[in-house]
Order: C-alpha cells, then structure tokens, then sequence
C-alpha cells in the first residue's frame, strides 16, 4: 500500500514527508547516485560510502531544498558532487551527515557489492579501456566526465570536429564490441 501511495507523489513532496516517504525518495533514486559515484571512485565500497552521506546529506538538509531552483534529483547530484569533490580532496570519504544523524557505516555483503558494480556496466568499461587511446580519451572525456565539444576538443588538442569523430567512432566501436559480447 505505501508504495503505491509515494509512487503517486512528486519527488518534493517525498522529500518534505515523514520517514516513508524519504525512503521511497531513496528508493526512487539509489541506483542513480550508486551507478555515479561507483563510475568515479576505485570500489563499490567507497561508492555505497557516498551514496549514504549523499542521502543523509539530503535528509540533514531538506528543509533547504528549494523547488524553484530545480528538480530534487539534479539537488541529489549536486550534493553527491559535492561530496566527490570533497572526498578526492581529503582522501577519505566523510561521514559528517550520517554522525549527527546516528547512522551506522554502510556495510555490504558480496551480493550488494556485486550489484554495485553491476550499476555501472563495467563491460562497457573494460570496452572502454581497450579502445585506442585518442577514442578512449575522447569517448571518457564526453561520456564519463561530460565535457562539452569545445572542452574536450582544448583538452585533447584537437579541432571540435575531429573531437566529434572521435566521440563518434569511439562510441560505434563501443556499441559493436558490447553487442558481441551478448
């Protein structure tokens, strides 16, 4: 019954309700934030780390959430960015948000992790590693980091059209190496 209720409501109103309601919020955009942090950090591990104080971040802090600046999902990447950043700058992963919560540190199970690593495609990224390394590059720079064109061009050296190709055969070869593999 309560999901069928919490599927019927905006992530906003899911975000200011009660303790149900933040978990369905959870629920609803786990794997999303999972799937990114564990495409940026070396374990499944250390992406269930973020994603737990990027929730508890969330809940800490939802009564700052401002729906006229935007959907509550781009507020969760935002915080999950955030912490990324902070995280790669200190070298540890903090638990700030989860300390004045009370919440005990995330502890996984091989299956968990498994599904971690699951979320994100790692035969896409292993496809990804064996590319030559100008469309390596070019696919991780538009794909991976988001660059846009005249970014990755500068940061490659390159015009914005051959940056472009690159992007483009990068990807082809890509999609053709995943189809062999099913």
């Amino acid at each position: 019954m309560v999901l069928r209720r919490t599927a019927a409501r905006s992530d906003a109103e899911l975000l200011a309700g009660d303790g149900d309601a933040f978990a369905a919020l959870y629920t609803r955009h786990e794997d999303a934030i999972l799937g990114y942090f564990r495409r940026r950090v070396p374990s499944a591990e250390i992406a269930a780390d973020l994603a737990a104080e990027t929730f508890a971040a969330a809940l800490a802090g939802r009564c700052g959430f401002d729906p006229d600046r935007g959907e509550v999902r781009g507020w969760l990447f935002g915080i999950a960015r955030h912490l990324l950043a902070q995280s790669l700058e200190r070298g540890r992963v903090d638990d700030a948000a989860r300390r004045t919560l009370g919440m005990q540190r995330v502890v996984l199970t091989d299956q968990e992790l498994a599904r971690v690593d699951a979320l994100t495609g790692t035969a896409a990224l292993d496809a990804l590693a064996a590319l030559p390394e100008e469309l390596r590059l070019a696919v991780a720079g538009r794909v991976v980091d988001e660059q846009e064109y005249r970014e990755l061009a500068a940061a490659l050296r390159c015009s914005e059209s051959l940056a472009r190709q690159r992007v483009s055969r990068g990807l082809r070869t890509l999609r053709t190496r995943l189809q062999e593999l099913r």
